[in-house]
């Protein structure tokens, strides 16, 4: 699981985003909007989309828990933020 926040004081249309891995497991967003301060955790699995969570619907797991870097682009592809964590995303 990844979250996506909003550290900003304006509402955010993340519509069309995508967040992906180093791999090149890649997820877009719906029609989706941030609230200031608010955030969504994006779920490799299989569920149901609500305000708080979005699901990409994959059988198996995107994220590797030892290490991985997660990419986030807006809808004109370009980089908004990375995260990197563990062995992998260095």
């Amino acid at each position: 699981m990844v979250t996506v926040k909003n550290t900003g004081r304006l509402p955010v249309s993340i519509k069309g985003w995508t967040l992906s891995d180093k791999s090149g497991h890649s997820y877009r967003f719906g029609n989706l909007r941030l609230n200031s301060h608010s955030r969504i955790r994006v779920h490799t699995g299989i569920g149901h989309d609500s305000r708080r969570d979005a699901y990409q619907d994959r059988r198996a797991y995107v994220w590797d828990n030892t290490g991985d870097t997660a990419i986030l682009r807006n809808d004109h592809r370009r980089l908004v933020d990375t995260e990197s964590w563990g062995r992998r995303g260095r």
